[in-house]
């Protein structure tokens, strides 16, 4: 009987030890998202796991008003989790989401920009008498491959010159208001992420810069290749090493008063190694002037004409036109890759499709939209502030129970493929590349980050053990919120390992724990 008494004293031992040891797994660590110890093993409140990242996150960012979280299951067993859900916050870049869940329901996902090339002359011989119009469509991305696909048609038609002016028309948008300007911090005014929209985009308004080093020393040069832009190449190559990064080099702009552009890059590269470097420094007009000079110049066709803005004639004849690739293929590089011009693009695009007899400006337009497409799905949208539809913004303003329940929508929606598809894939490509890698959740979400001074942002999806999907959003609004991305990565992690599905640990007696379904 002792005996019997002692094994039964075992097993009970062994039972807390287990619930104990489950209970304090309950928000796990891996190497790359530390863990705080928990101090309580058992537990009965079902809210355990937010209060769990709350106490990390508050650990972490030392400012309990830090981070606001929703997590909300969507096919399988599960409790919703809400930390400063209904607190308005900067979200960054993850209200691309908004704009672009909003173009696929509100345009369509077969929706396509054409850009047009017209002319009012007539065609002699190989000389085409009278202006070229390009009637511009608010194109998103359009490359320089597109152009000089579409501008060879000329050429083929026999075309070599052209004795007019090369007109842009850039009416499409109606933008009385302006673009709001964004204050970026970083000193590099040219960045590509600071590109503004305008009718008259091309090519994302950018200059590809290269330098290669070899045994005759360095070359430098661009692409596009446009006549305003010069480089002043002082790179030294060196002996054969290690290439180094692209922050070895400086690249200095100087700014001409004939809108002539000087670019000085210097450092060291070794032979064998290039550095490249992505830069605007056109206005957009002069820009797309240009470079559709240099295509046609490329193609043996010379414009004798100035380069003006204006409106196409009534009666000008289409001589060509390019249509761009589906909004689905926009979307995806949109938010894979976060594209804060084409977002912006994309919100102009729902106004000007959606204006109003009285409406003048289409950013205020299709914010207008938007709005009333939440609404029309039951969403609040009271404090939220869409801005320019890109996140590059210090107005921009979201709680995380909106955006939780606009992902839910999207999950039920006829295009969630779609915008699914277009999300970074967690350790995998886009701009999760680099996260939560050797974790085990390799391709087990669908996440589109935030980044901006001060802020850290995550919304998604992401899959469980249990292979539930949760619609989740996290944003950290903290001065630093350098460490913000590692409370979000390890919101991530805890709701993929330890999915808060209902199941508590509670205690039923003094001897005897017990488990509940809550």
């Amino acid at each position: 009987m002792q005996r019997s008494g002692n094994t039964e004293k075992k097993c009970l031992e062994f039972r807390r030890f287990v619930l104990a040891s489950l209970a304090a797994l309950a928000v796990l660590a891996t190497p790359s998202v530390s863990a705080a110890e928990d101090d309580e093993p058992e537990f009965s409140d079902d809210r355990l796991w937010s209060n769990q990242l709350r106490d990390y996150a508050l650990q972490s960012l030392h400012n309990e008003d830090a981070m606001g979280m929703a997590a909300i299951p969507l096919n399988g067993p599960g409790i919703n989790q809400y930390i400063n859900a209904d607190t308005l916050m900067s979200p960054g870049s993850i209200m691309k989401l908004v704009t672009t869940f909003a173009a696929l329901e509100i345009l369509g996902p077969n929706h396509h920009w054409d850009t047009d090339f017209l002319t009012d002359g007539v065609m002699v011989g190989d000389t085409l008498k009278g202006n070229l119009y390009v009637r511009f469509g608010g194109d998103p991305k359009l490359t320089i491959e597109r152009l000089w696909t579409t501008l060879s048609e000329l050429r083929s038609m026999g075309i070599t010159s052209i004795e007019g002016a090369l007109v842009l028309d850039g009416t499409y948008f109606g933008m009385d208001d302006g673009v709001p300007s964004f204050e970026d911090n970083g000193n590099n005014p040219h960045a590509p992420f600071l590109v503004e929209p305008s009718a008259f985009l091309t090519n994302l308004n950018l200059i590809r810069f290269q330098v290669r080093a070899d045994e005759r020393g360095t070359q430098a040069w661009s692409t596009p290749s446009l006549g305003e832009i010069a480089i002043d190449n002082r790179v030294i190559a060196t002996a054969e090493g290690r290439c180094p990064s692209r922050r070895s080099f400086k690249w200095e702009p100087i700014l001409h008063e004939d809108n002539q552009v000087t670019v000085r890059v210097s450092g060291e590269l070794p032979q064998g190694c290039r550095t490249t470097r992505y830069l605007s420094l056109l206005p957009h007009e002069q820009y797309s002037a240009s470079l559709i000079r240099s295509l046609l110049s490329d193609q043996g066709v010379t414009v004798s004409g100035e380069n003006r803005t204006g409106i196409t004639p009534e009666d000008a004849r289409l001589v060509m036109k390019t249509t761009s690739p589906d909004l689905v293929t926009m979307v995806r590089d949109i938010n894979k890759w976060s594209s804060n011009v084409m977002a912006r693009q994309l919100l102009l695009t729902i106004g000007a499709e959606n204006r109003l007899e009285d409406e003048r400006d289409d950013r205020a337009a299709g914010i207008r939209v938007v709005y009333e497409w939440l609404e029309d799905k039951g969403i609040n949208t009271a404090g939220m502030v869409i801005d320019n539809g890109a996140g590059l913004t210090r107005h921009g303003r979201i709680t995380a129970r909106q955006g939780a329940q606009i992902l839910e929508h999207a999950w039920n929606s006829a295009y969630s493929a779609d915008l699914m598809a277009s999300m970074p894939i967690i350790a995998m490509d886009g701009t999760m590349a680099r996260r939560l890698r050797n974790t085990g959740m390799d391709g087990e979400g669908r996440i589109k980050t935030g980044y901006l001074e001060n802020v850290r942002s995550i919304a998604g999806f992401t899959r469980d053990t249990n292979n539930t999907t949760w619609a989740v959003v996290g944003m950290v609004n903290n001065d630093p919120a350098w460490n913000g991305q590692g409370v979000l990565d390890r919101l991530l992690y805890s709701l993929h390992f330890r999915p808060p599905t209902g199941t508590a640990i509670s205690q039923a007696g003094s001897d005897k724990p017990a488990t509940s379904i809550q």
